[in-house]
C-alpha cells in the first residue's frame, strides 16, 4: 500500500516570508499511519520545491501510489483540487483523498466541482485516514465505504454522501508524528537561519466564537501531557536539528497550568531552543509575573491579536480589550525580552485612509517590534458568513488569503485600501530598520529582529510579499494599474448548516453584527484569536481533560 502525500503549491506571500514552514499535517498523519502498521509513504512538498503542474505530474507518476492525499485551507482549495486531478490522470487507479478545514465543511461544493476527488476526510484526519487505508488495503473499498466514518464522497449516481463523524481522538498523546518524513534542510526560519517546526500542544478551543470555525473543525478541546510534548520537541532538536518552533495551537495559554508545566519541562531539559506563540492580550496581562519564566523557557516571540487601533472596532470585534490594555501587553513582553508582534484586521466597510493611519500611529505609540495588517476575510464556513449577506461579493476562494481585499469599504476602493496598507508597512519597517533594530541592547533580540527585517526585505524584493507581484502593485503612483484578478465566474454558494458537525456548547461568545464579524487573524503567518476575557476555570479544565 503506497501512500503519497502532497502539499499544494500555493503561497499568499504572508506566512512564508519568514521562511518555509514545516507542514505538520503530513507528519501527524504519517505518524498515526505508522503506528497502525502502514509506513510505505512518501511526501512531495510542491510549495517548497515550487513544482509546476508538469513537474508534479512526473513526481506522482514516479511514486506509483495507491493513495494520493492532500490538504486545503480555503485559499488552497483550487490548487489542491488540481493536485488530485493530476494524480487521477497519471494514476487512474489511485484513490484520491482531500482533507483540511475547507473541504470538511464545503464538501458538497468541492465534490461537485472536482468529481475526480474520491474521498473527502472531514475534521481531525488521523483516525479517519487510518480506517480509510485499512478499508482500501483489505479490499473493502468501495463496497463498504459507507462504514468508514468521517468521510464524504460521490456515489454511483453522483449523489453526495457524508458518513457520520468519526469520534475525536481523546488521547492526543497517542498521536506521535513522523517528523522524519520531511527533508529538514528545506524548512529554514530565515530570522535565525535554523530549521523550524510547527507542532501542536492542544487541539481545538474551548470557546465557540461565531466568527471562528476552528472549534467546529476539532470539535473538542484536548491538551497533551507537557512531558510528552517536550519529548516531541526534544526529538525535533536532537534528531532533526530544529532550532525554532511555533506552537500551532489556536491559543496555547488557555490552559495555564499545562502551559506552565510545558515551560518548566523545557527549562529542566535545557534543549537550547527558541520558540514563539500566538496569544491574547488578556493572557499576557494575567501572566505578568510569569513572563520572565516564559522567557527563560525559550519563548522569544509573541504575536498578539490586538486586531484594531480604535476602541470602536475593538468593541465590534468582541475583543473585550481596550487600546490601553494592548499597549500594556506590548510593554510587558518587551520588558521581559520577548519580541512583540501586533496584528491588525483592516478592510471592513468603515475603513478609510484615516482609519488605516490610526492603526499606524497606534502601533508606533505602543512601540511593538513588529506589525502586520491583514485583510478582513470572511470564512465561508463560519457562523457569521450567512449574516454578511450581499457584502460578500467575491467568491474566488484563491483570494481568501488575508492579503487580497475581499470586502470593499464604503469610502475607498480596493486599490486605495491596498496602497494604504503598503504605506503602513513601508513606514513602520523603515523606521524600525534604521532607528530600532540595530540599536537593541540584547544581542539575541537584536539578531532576531535584524533577521526578521532581512526576511521581510527578501520577500519584498522578490515581489512575493502580500502577492504584490501578482497584484501588480509598484507603489502609490501605480494604484490604477493594480490587478486583483478575481474570478468572477465563482458565484454565491448555498451554505449548509455546519453546526450539525458540532452544536455550540454554552461557552459560545455573543454574536455580533455581520459587518463587525472578526475573522481569525493570519497576519504574517500567525493565527491569533485575541478576543474575550474569559478564562477557563480549574473545574472546566478538569472536565475537558477527563471528557
Amino acid at each position: 500500500m503506497r501512500i503519497l502525500f502532497v502539499h499544494p503549491n500555493y503561497s499568499a506571500g504572508a506566512a512564508d516570508i519568514a521562511g518555509n514552514w514545516s507542514p505538520a499535517w503530513v507528519a501527524y498523519l504519517a505518524g498515526y499511519l505508522k503506528s497502525g502498521g502502514y509506513q510505505d509513504y512518501q511526501f512531495v512538498d510542491a510549495l517548497v520545491d515550487r513544482l509546476d503542474d508538469e513537474q508534479l505530474r512526473v513526481a506522482i507518476r514516479d511514486a506509483k501510489p495507491d493513495v494520493v492525499a492532500t490538504t486545503a485551507m480555503t485559499p488552497l482549495i483550487y490548487t489542491a483540487q488540481r493536485v488530485l486531478q493530476i494524480a487521477k490522470e497519471e494514476c487512474p487507479r489511485a484513490i484520491t483523498v482531500l482533507g483540511g478545514i475547507h473541504p470538511t465543511f464545503m464538501y458538497e461544493q468541492v465534490l461537485n466541482e472536482a468529481p475526480w476527488v474520491d474521498i473527502i476526510v472531514r475534521g481531525e484526519g488521523e483516525a479517519v485516514m487510518l480506517n480509510l487505508v485499512r478499508a482500501i488495503d483489505s479490499g473493502r473499498w468501495p463496497d463498504e465505504r459507507e462504514k468508514v466514518n468521517g468521510i464524504a464522497y460521490l456515489d454511483e449516481n453522483n449523489k453526495v454522501i457524508a458518513t457520520p463523524p468519526e469520534p475525536s481522538i481523546k488521547d492526543v498523546d497517542s498521536i506521535w508524528p513522523d517528523w522524519g518524513i520531511l527533508d529538514w534542510k528545506k524548512y529554514i526560519y530565515i530570522p535565525l537561519g535554523v530549521p523550524v517546526a510547527t507542532p501542536n500542544m492542544a487541539r481545538g478551543c474551548p470557546f465557540t466564537c461565531s466568527f471562528c470555525s476552528q472549534w467546529k473543525f476539532w470539535r473538542d478541546y484536548r491538551v497533551r501531557d507537557p512531558k510528552r510534548m517536550v519529548d516531541e520537541i526534544e526529538e525535533l532538536v536532537k534528531v532533526h536539528g530544529v532550532g525554532f518552533f511555533i506552537l500551532a495551537d489556536e491559543e496555547p495559554t488557555i490552559n495555564k497550568n499545562k502551559f506552565v508545566a510545558f515551560c518548566q519541562e523545557l527549562i529542566d531539559r535545557d534543549l537550547g531552543i527558541h520558540w514563539g506563540i500566538n496569544t491574547r492580550v488578556t493572557d499576557v496581562m494575567r501572566d505578568e509575573e510569569l513572563l520572565p519564566f516564559y522567557r527563560k523557557a525559550g519563548l522569544v516571540h509573541v504575536s498578539l491579536g490586538t486586531e484594531a487601533a480604535a476602541q470602536l472596532n475593538l468593541d465590534r470585534f468582541v475583543k473585550e480589550t481596550t487600546v490601553a490594555q494592548n499597549k500594556r501587553a506590548v510593554q510587558l513582553l518587551q520588558q521581559n525580552g520577548i519580541v512583540t508582534e501586533a496584528q491588525f484586521i483592516v478592510g471592513l466597510e468603515n475603513e478609510t485612509r484615516e482609519t488605516l493611519e490610526e492603526t499606524y500611529q497606534m502601533v508606533m505609540d505602543w512601540g511593538a517590534d513588529m506589525a502586520n495588517w491583514s485583510m478582513y476575510t470572511p470564512w465561508p464556513f463560519s457562523d457569521m458568513f450567512n449574516e454578511m449577506g450581499d457584502r460578500v461579493e467575491i467568491f474566488d476562494y484563491s483570494k481568501y488569503n488575508f492579503v487580497s481585499p475581499i470586502m470593499k469599504p464604503d469610502a475607498i476602493d480596493r486599490a486605495e485600501l491596498l496602497d494604504g496598507v503598503m504605506a503602513n508597512y513601508r513606514r513602520f519597517y523603515m523606521k524600525r530598520m534604521l532607528f530600532q533594530y540595530p540599536w537593541v541592547r540584547d544581542p539575541f533580540r537584536r539578531k532576531y529582529l535584524i533577521g526578521c527585517i532581512k526576511a521581510f526585505l527578501k520577500s519584498a524584493m522578490q515581489r512575493r510579499f502580500y502577492q504584490l507581484g501578482q497584484q501588480n502593485y509598484w507603489g502609490p503612483l501605480f494604484k490604477k494599474f493594480i490587478r486583483f484578478e478575481y474570478d468572477k465566474s465563482k458565484g454565491p454558494i448555498v451554505v449548509p448548516d455546519h453546526n450539525t458537525w458540532k452544536k455550540a456548547p454554552p461557552a459560545k461568545r455573543p454574536a455580533i453584527s455581520a459587518v463587525g464579524a472578526a475573522p481569525q487573524a493570519c497576519a504574517g503567518g500567525a493565527k491569533a484569536c485575541g478576543g474575550g476575557t474569559e478564562q477557563m476555570t480549574e473545574e472546566q479544565m478538569r472536565q475537558y481533560e477527563s471528557a
